[in-house]
């Protein structure tokens, strides 16, 4: 499925093929802190069909508590979420933040992980 995002103030624009099956809620205290509230969405999608029509994201790694880093991609302007990746670098899938996606309404979580942390 092809998707288009952008960053709330709109300077980020991008498109992707996803599969809309892949989508998945994430529970982690990480995913928590960094959006704010209870959870994360996100859809991986390839390194190849991830294009950046306008703007560019900044990034930050943070670090987890089992001492794996992940690159967070971001808007430096609003602070909307774009994606995550590993930081190898050139890396190969994306994780696509579902809530910056045109398309949001048409992709239903499938999977949910770190359950444990859930809040109530």
């Amino acid at each position: 499925m092809k998707v288009d995002g952008s960053c709330h103030c709109g300077k980020i624009k991008f498109e992707a093929e996803i599969n809309p099956d892949s989508v998945t809620i994430c529970h982690c205290t990480d995913c928590q802190r960094l959006t704010g509230t209870a959870f994360r969405v996100s859809v991986p999608a390839t390194a190849s069909s991830l294009h950046f029509i306008s703007g560019e994201p900044r990034t930050y790694r943070k670090t987890a508590d089992s001492g794996r880093q992940r690159v967070q991609g971001f808007c430096a302007d609003c602070g909307t979420p774009i994606y995550s990746t590993s930081t190898d670098p050139h890396p190969s899938r994306y994780g696509l933040r579902v809530g910056c996606l045109s398309q949001r309404t048409q992709l239903a979580p499938r999977q949910e992980v770190w359950l444990r942390s859930a809040l109530p």
